[in-house]
């Protein structure tokens, strides 16, 4: 209970979102916007109690004009079924809302129109949430796919350029069906610049995901991947192979022969201690 209690703590509104519920009351949707902010909230509580279970650092569960996020302080070094788990939980709330909802209208306690309007809704944001597009919760889950089999930077640009294609195609059926529909192209220019600010973030974002790996939460991963690694490799070549989930031993070869293996820690002490950035991985064998 009290970490419900302190989820609710981490709650904020954007100013904007105080605009948009100032002029629903203007224009008489006040309890259209409220119930429509209500399901936001309860699908971002969702993934913060969630990840709360599992003990990530929850930042902040911010409320937007036009949907909402819950920030993390993690950078992709949790089990896969973890953060699986934990990006489904947004989606899974509607399930029960829907379901609770139909029990209601059945024994009168909704009205008719209240009822349509918030499966509506519901349905909505749980369509438009698992659209394949990042920073959405489909976004989410195809990195989480692209990442069983990929390293941490080709699945993050794979996905980031699937996002890019989704979302082009989304607007050109926008453009044919609903071209004057404000809200939705607020919508997709948000999306879109997430997708360029992710895309230009991607290094530091590399470097945040090798950085947690090193100093951050030790999460212990059950697979143990090795990566094969010539020895004229650069360290830096052979880091960005480093996949999530799984932990890396460092096969070193030289013309088809094994020469040693590195732990991945020592790959990681070498380049962010001891600030080797230039170093051939057959340097590092003959320092530990």
């Amino acid at each position: 209970m009290n970490r419900l209690f302190n989820l609710f703590r981490l709650v904020h509104i954007h100013p904007l979102l105080w605009l948009i519920i100032a002029l629903s009351i203007i224009t008489a949707h006040f309890w259209e916007v409220c119930l429509l902010i209500g399901i936001i909230f309860i699908h971002e509580i969702g993934h913060a109690a969630a990840a709360s279970f599992f003990s990530w650092r929850i930042k902040k569960i911010i409320l937007l004009p036009f949907g909402g996020v819950a920030e993390m302080d993690e950078h992709g070094n949790r089990p896969l079924k973890e953060e699986a788990i934990v990006v489904l939980a947004g989606p899974l709330q509607h399930v029960w809302m829907i379901a609770a909802a139909s029990v209601l209208v059945t024994f009168n306690f909704l009205s008719e129109d209240l009822y349509q309007l918030f499966i509506q809704y519901n349905l909505m944001i749980l369509v438009f949430n698992l659209f394949p597009v990042w920073p959405l919760d489909g976004g989410k889950l195809v990195f989480l796919l692209l990442s069983l089999k990929n390293s941490f930077t080709r699945a993050h640009r794979i996905t980031l350029v699937i996002s890019l294609f989704s979302l082009t195609i989304f607007s050109i059926c926008v453009i044919l069906a609903a071209p004057a529909h404000i809200n939705v192209w607020v919508v997709i220019g948000y999306l879109f610049f997430s997708i360029y600010y992710e895309w230009k973030q991607r290094r530091f974002i590399f470097m945040r995901f090798l950085l947690e790996r090193y100093y951050g939460n030790k999460s212990n991963p059950d697979e143990l991947v090795p990566i094969l690694a010539n020895e004229e490799d650069l360290l830096i070549q052979v880091l960005e192979r480093f996949q999530r989930g799984c932990k890396h031993p460092i096969v070193v070869e030289a013309d088809g022969q094994q020469k040693g293996t590195l732990d991945e820690n020592e790959l990681l002490h070498a380049y962010f201690t001891e600030k080797r950035l230039t170093d051939k991985i057959s340097d590092l064998l003959f320092l530990y």
